[in-house]
């Protein structure tokens, strides 16, 4: 059985199947062909017939027919089930595909919110959770308090100056449920058997774009830790598999990806920093069910789901130590140096201070010169007497008054 050269209504009926779904497998795809096969055919078609290689010429005619309008079908592994979903997604965003939507305004904004969530507050070099519970998007239902307006002028118009009742309210407790239920039948949020919320494989595939440039941090250096990672195998990304033991190493693996990648390996070990491979470091739910705390509470009978759903929590919740590294890290976004050393900022009259960031090169000369350069794991940190620290937790970032300390600033000048 081979699909007709031409597109026809058959491929219609197909390209309908796989918009109708959202997603479809192979498996799934077994009946929807076997029925257009057996309305084209006049006589009866089992879906045993159809192959793989009859189900790739009907989506590379669905392909060819959405190209010219901004949309593709990609391909993934299921991160769960290790079954391969295709889907079609959007090439394109524009002002006028973002308001292509059935949901409105409050809701879109509800599940940014989710979205923060998962990947910015519960996903940490500790624990990259990337999941939500019940309890947790509920706490996404209202809405961040609104910067003040500023004050209207005689020359400004209406226009500028938008009502109240146009600000973003959040959604009630029931319709944020339902939005989530929504989300998860629409295809783009999946449910666990825990009942934990993720992105499905085609969230994953439409927003994977978005995902990079809204969490990561593009001026982050080498090897630093971010929080959408790649698998090191199939260069998708990680939202549920293994990880590297060493915190800050960004080595993912998926769980399918895992057992062919060591087969061409020598030794069990990161292929970044030689930490040992254990396979039992876990991104997504497990980083949460694998802790001994939460098995230690699913044991007790008569655990219950708002326990299970408290714990949760608990474990997900950011520490202190956390919190403090969340800050550093968005002081380094929102603090931007020039390519230059010094950047000046005037803070009040007659009081000029300067902002230095030690390029790397210069650290050996420092600790030469000064011999009091304090390590730490991701910084330096320059402790003289007349040198003080911006932020402890950013000690390569060191604020100093004019005019300069004499030999040993100019010495890191060079």
């Amino acid at each position: 059985m081979e699909g007709d050269e031409e597109y026809n209504d058959g491929n219609r009926a197909f390209l309908q199947a796989l918009l109708a779904r959202g997603t479809m497998t192979l498996q799934e795809a077994k009946p929807v062909l076997a029925s257009i096969l057996t309305v084209q055919e006049g006589e009866p078609v089992d879906s045993v017939q159809i192959n793989q290689e009859l189900f790739d010429s009907y989506l590379s005619k669905a392909q060819e027919a959405l190209s010219s309008l901004d949309y593709d079908i990609k391909n993934i592994v299921h991160q769960v089930t290790k079954k391969r979903v295709w889907a079609i997604v959007n090439t394109t965003s524009d002002a006028m595909t973002q308001l292509a939507t059935i949901h409105s305004a409050e809701e879109i904004a509800f599940v940014k919110r989710v979205l923060d969530a998962m990947f910015d507050k519960y996903n940490s070099s500790r624990l990259e959770a990337m999941f939500l519970d019940s309890m947790q998007f509920h706490k996404c239902c209202r809405a961040p308090a609104a910067a003040p307006a500023p004050e209207a002028t005689e020359d400004d118009g209406e226009e500028n100056h938008p009502q109240q009742s146009q600000q973003l309210r959040g959604l009630k407790s029931s319709e944020a449920e339902t939005m989530m239920q929504n989300m998860v039948e629409e295809g783009w949020f999946e449910r666990s058997a825990e009942g934990c919320y993720s992105l499905s494989p085609r969230a994953l595939m439409e927003l994977r774009s978005w995902l990079v440039d809204t969490y990561n941090d593009p001026d982050a250096e080498p090897g630093e830790w971010q929080r959408i990672k790649f698998c090191k195998a199939c260069k998708d990304i990680v939202t549920v598999g293994q990880r590297c033991a060493e915190r800050d190493c960004n080595v993912r693996l998926h769980d399918h990806c895992a057992e062919a990648f060591w087969r061409t390996k020598r030794d069990k070990n990161c292929p970044e920093c030689t930490t040992p491979w254990d396979g039992k470091h876990f991104v997504g739910e497990r980083a949460v069910t694998e802790t001994e705390a939460y098995r230690r509470s699913k044991g007790h009978r008569g655990s219950r789901a708002g326990r299970s759903s408290g714990l949760m929590e608990q474990i997900m919740a950011p520490d202190e130590e956390e919190e403090e590294e969340e800050g550093e890290r968005k002081s380094r976004s929102n603090l931007k140096t020039s390519n230059s050393t010094l950047d000046y900022f005037q803070v009040k009259p007659r009081d000029v201070l300067v902002l230095e960031r030690f390029p790397a090169a210069y650290f050996d000369t420092a600790e030469r010169q000064a011999g009091i350069i304090s390590r730490h794991p991701y910084w330096y940190s320059c402790h003289t007497y007349d040198w003080d620290i911006l932020d402890e937790k950013r000690p390569a970032f060191c604020i100093r008054r004019l005019p300069p300390p004499g030999p040993y600033h100019s010495s890191l000048l060079g």
